[in-house]
């Protein structure tokens, strides 16, 4: 198929869905073409790894005054800023030129923050009387998820982005499922939520089944393996974006919560905090130089160029996430490379799991840190359990499964076009 993949931010290790289901799709011998928009000299570098994969992209400029404009004309309308962050009108026209001079099978549109070239694209065609298929891959609820961190967020961006969006959002989102042909989601949770919202809002009609597919994420199994080198003995990692909300309230309850109960029986274990753009709220949870530990108990990396080997090396993954939507991938990448995982429900709740022997779930602070001490306590129980949760994710989360299912998806909506 020749595939017109839109998504607005620029896939890559960090936006692993559409990085990997690009990179997958060119392998099975699909022609795709990625439009994007990019915000920063290392994400216009970024974009060569797919040119190199063998796409082709459209590429323009996002700068952040651009996106701060897109916002403010919102403000007095019912649109979410979510829905208009992204909006680069020059490369709306590039997408435009494209439709009109190559012969596309399908268009795939992610993200909310996507959806508004998708509804420019399908605008058009009407008007020229195209017949062009567009899927949009919502990837999560986002009303889902503001509901959530309206309740629990302890970002202070989270709750002030929540408190704006929330009503504005559920409505679009409740409208935007019935304007495309297909629409995609990484759990059977993110449907629900979204099945519910275009149930409540107009046109108030069921959504069709069929339309409607559960896409979860895959993670690369060659990229992310055990390496067979010893772990060091008493190390846990927590990995994210730390600028997220959502993880930057898993980092503040797991310091300030969680670790004191294990720091009190075993005050040598450490704690790695790994991930871009750290807020300053998780910055200030590393240990202080100068303290009376020999080393530090809470290290704050900031953006690292390869997270596992802090994967590797760690003793646990730890993802005591209190909110969030679809599937984490921190989660994901964790056990691909045979480290043992304690998460939280809601860490998991997307995943066809044994929570027993592939990963063990805490609903609280104290039982997360009793779990944590009994499997420094037991490298045997603790190694089985890494060894189990990698061979989960190599029979459910490959990215070969997740792309047949997508062309499948694709095949669904050139057959039944709107």
């Amino acid at each position: 198929m020749n595939i017109l993949y839109i998504v607005p931010y620029v896939p890559n290790l960090i936006r692993v869905r559409p990085y990997q289901l690009i990179r997958t799709l060119l392998r099975r011998g699909h022609r795709v073409t990625v439009a994007t928009v990019w915000t920063s000299a290392q994400e216009a570098a970024d974009l060569q790894q797919l040119t190199i994969a063998g796409a082709r992209v459209l590429a323009q400029p996002q700068p952040r005054w651009r996106s701060l404009l897109n916002s403010i004309g919102a403000l007095p309308t019912a649109t979410p800023l979510q829905a208009v962050y992204s909006w680069q009108p020059a490369l709306a026209q590039m997408v435009l030129t494209a439709i009109q001079h190559e012969q596309f099978d399908v268009v795939h549109v992610e993200h909310l923050r996507g959806a508004c070239y998708g509804l420019h694209l399908q605008a058009w065609c009407h008007r020229h009387q195209m017949n062009l298929p567009v899927v949009w891959d919502s990837v999560d609820c986002i009303s889902h998820l503001f509901a959530q961190a309206a309740q629990r967020s302890r970002s202070r961006q989270g709750r002030w982005m929540t408190k704006l969006e929330l009503a504005r959002t559920r409505t679009y989102e409740g409208w935007l499922v019935h304007q495309f042909n297909q629409i995609v989601v990484t759990s059977a949770a993110d449907q629900g939520a979204l099945a519910q919202l275009a149930e409540q809002h107009p046109p108030q009609d069921s959504l069709d089944a069929a339309r409607f597919q559960v896409l979860p994420n895959g993670v690369d199994l060659a990229y992310f393996s055990p390496n067979g080198i010893a772990r060091e003995p008493a190390t846990l990692v927590f990995s994210g974006k730390l600028s997220y909300h959502a993880n930057v309230t898993a980092a503040i309850q797991l310091v300030e919560e969680i670790m004191p109960l294990v720091w009190a029986q075993r005050p040598e274990v450490q704690l790695y905090l790994v991930g871009k753009d750290p807020s300053p709220q998780v910055r200030a949870l590393a240990t202080p130089p100068g303290t009376a530990q020999s080393s530090p108990q809470v290290v704050v990396t900031g953006t690292v160029d390869d997270i596992r080997p802090y994967l590797r090396k760690a003793t646990l993954a730890v993802a005591p996430i209190p909110y969030g939507t679809g599937i984490q991938n921190k989660v994901l990448e964790a056990l691909a490379c045979g480290t043992p995982v304690i998460a939280s429900p809601q860490a998991i709740s997307a995943l066809a799991i044994d929570t027993q022997s592939e990963v063990w779930v805490a609903p609280d602070p104290p039982t997360f840190a009793q779990m944590i001490l009994r499997l420094l306590a037991d490298p045997e129980r603790c190694a089985a359990l890494g060894q189990r949760g990698r061979a989960f994710v190599e029979r459910h989360h490959s990215w070969q499964a997740a792309a047949a299912q997508l062309e499948k998806i694709y095949t669904r909506a050139r057959n039944e076009r709107l």
